[in-house]
């Protein structure tokens, strides 16, 4: 069987679309982690050095050019790729930056049909931190055109299935940073279903893995800093410090609250991290009505307002009295009575390590006391099931009720805490 199946690679770059449709349905399911055969993927692999022989080079190249074939062939390279690249040896060859780019271009185009494939594939490459770095600093040629919906067409999309416009010729080509462009696309995604079903959508894709993307990004020290540094809200221009700036993680924060788990796991985890950086707290809790900068920065933007976001999720349908009801922030107050919390056990411990590293400045302990998350947490751990989760809350409890005085007056806070209860960026 491996022999015959190691038969059909050669035919993946084979001139007729239906051999090349033919084999690559026959290997796709071997694809899979848990297949007999996924080593024939791997077959000329030296010493764990990544794939380096001929036959590799030929196999990946033509999985990467098959990902621009017609529908059927493309959906099949897509997901051979995905199911691939959870090991680093393929992930580094898909971390090429030409192929970055027509990756990034794809998802961004609106009509390709294999957008939200595109952006799993994405986010598991991302996976890798010199994937992230190359990411942060990525460039890709669009042209300008305001006929268009999103006002440009990034020219390396074209593919069997992400058809270009029909633009003027000779149309000056510009290259732009691919990530805040990508920001742009995620949110705008959201929108593309209205509630009764209406197809008539700007993107094929609703592109909530790229909510991934953000997460690994945020991992590293530089990746936060992109979220937490104020840029234009034209995704497009070229000055990234105009007037009208905004810190990039107060786009992603209302979706803290999204029906789809992909889509609001990878938000949540993007402010977990942001959170690891101390000097941003005072911008991620202040209102939209305040002008904040990150020290050592000098370029301020409105706040975050990170808070409602973060304990919106945590709050149920209990009544709280007038006193308490008042310190709440007004998206909290008076909800419904079929409020109920996040249901995903993961995302509820995520928020609450959110909170607790906002505790770690003073500053954060204040705010954080003076606008109701003691209350909501306190009214969560009452029906929390989950034991780690119960205890998270209980040192968040301990934080925000402890005294404040000369020795809490730095910035940081230690605990004695065992390695299994340190925060850790994911």
């Amino acid at each position: 069987m491996e022999s015959q199946l190691l038969q059909l690679l050669p035919f993946l770059h084979d001139r007729n679309p239906q051999v090349r449709q033919l084999a690559l349905e026959n290997l796709l399911g071997h694809t899979a982690t848990d297949s007999s055969y996924r080593s024939i993927f791997f077959a000329d692999r030296k010493g764990g050095g990544g794939l380096q022989s001929q036959k590799d080079i030929e196999l990946v190249r033509d999985l990467k050019l098959l990902c621009r074939d017609h529908l059927a062939i493309a959906h099949d390279a897509f997901r051979a790729l995905i199911n691939l690249s959870d090991s680093p040896e393929w992930a580094n060859p898909l971390s090429e930056t030409s192929f970055l780019v027509f990756l990034v271009s794809y998802i961004l185009h609106p009509p390709s049909v294999l957008a939200d494939l595109a952006a799993m594939l994405l986010s598991n490459i991302t996976a890798q931190q010199s994937t992230c770095a190359k990411l942060l600093t990525l460039k890709i040629p669009v042209i300008l055109d305001e006929s268009l919906k999103i006002c440009f067409y990034p020219t390396q999309s074209r593919s069997g299935t992400s058809p270009p416009p029909s633009l003027p010729p000779n149309k000056e080509v510009m290259e732009v940073l691919a990530l805040p462009l990508l920001l742009d696309a995620f949110v705008t995604s959201a929108k593309i279903r209205a509630p009764g079903g209406d197809q008539a959508a700007i993107r094929k894709g609703e592109l909530n893995f790229l909510s991934s993307v953000f997460a690994n990004m945020s991992v590293t020290p530089s990746g936060r800093l992109f979220f937490l540094t104020p840029r234009s809200t034209d995704a497009l221009t070229l000055n990234t410090h105009s007037a009208n700036a905004e810190y990039p993680l107060s786009r992603l924060v209302p979706f803290t609250e999204h029906p789809d788990t992909i889509r609001r796991g990878g938000i949540v985890t993007v402010i977990k991290n942001c959170a690891f950086h101390a000097p941003a707290h005072r911008a991620l809790l202040s209102s939209e009505d305040e002008e904040v900068a990150i020290p050592p920065s000098e370029l301020y933007a409105p706040g975050i307002n990170l808070l409602p976001a973060i304990l919106l999720p945590l709050a149920g349908p209990e009544e709280f009295d007038i006193e308490d009801q008042e310190k709440l922030p007004p998206v909290l107050q008076f909800l419904p009575s079929t409020k109920t919390r996040e249901p995903d056990s993961v995302l509820r411990l995520t928020h609450i390590e959110a909170l607790l590293l906002l505790c770690t400045t003073r500053w954060g302990r204040e705010f954080l006391r003076e606008n109701g998350a003691y209350e909501i947490v306190r009214t969560m751990h009452e029906t929390e099931q989950i034991d780690k989760i119960s205890e998270h809350i209980e040192r968040l409890v301990n934080l925000l009720m402890r005294d404040e005085g000369n020795d809490t007056e730095d910035n940081t806070v230690e605990e004695n805490v065992s390695e299994d209860e340190r925060i850790e960026e994911v």
